[in-house]
């Protein structure tokens, strides 16, 4: 497992060491004691999720708040996503900054997004399985998000503005200057 550092605080991309062969490939997607060895970081996960989406989806930005904030450890199972996660810890010297990856099948980069982060990815394959670890329960009373067209945050989710597919949900979330 390699560990690249993004330009956010604590959010780091993992690389896992994967074995090839004719047969096809294996890789060992987490390890609980290499992960907080190699990043001095709690990995202790306690909830699962797993999302399919087409070309155009755009999902996020979402966090939950308090006691039941989350870490997450994301990856792509099949296809490819734009991952976007945006700092919104207060003090944090990258507060407000967000990082965008790519994470696709083919890569088998992982994400690890931590507690006090904004989160959403878009699609870019014709569809994609997401999959992530969280360290905490979900709860829907301490959900916050702010809108993924956010004019201070300027994300450039890779989709042309006619192909964009967002939850109603999505769009009725906050501005970021609302978090302040």
């Amino acid at each position: 497992m390699e560990i690249q550092e993004t330009g956010l605080k604590d959010c780091v991309i993992i690389k896992p060491r994967v074995f090839e062969d004719a047969r096809g490939y294996f890789f060992e997607s987490f390890n609980k004691k290499t992960f907080e060895d190699k990043t001095g970081m709690s990995g202790e996960f306690v909830q699962d999720n797993q999302s399919f989406s087409s070309y155009g989806v755009i999902r996020g930005l979402h966090a939950q708040s308090g006691e039941f904030a989350q870490a997450k450890l994301v990856r792509v199972i099949k296809g490819e996503v734009l991952d976007v996660t945006v700092d919104i810890r207060p003090g944090s010297p990258t507060y407000g900054q967000h990082i965008s990856v790519k994470l696709s099948a083919e890569n088998k980069l992982q994400l690890y997004v931590p507690r006090g982060f904004l989160h959403g990815f878009s699609v870019l394959s014709e569809t994609a399985e997401f999959f992530y670890k969280c360290d905490n329960f979900y709860n829907k009373a301490s959900e916050i998000g702010v809108m993924y067209n956010d004019k201070d945050l300027a994300i450039d989710w890779m989709i042309p503005f006619d192909k964009e597919a967002v939850s109603e949900k999505d769009l009725i979330l906050n501005s970021f200057s609302s978090l302040k």
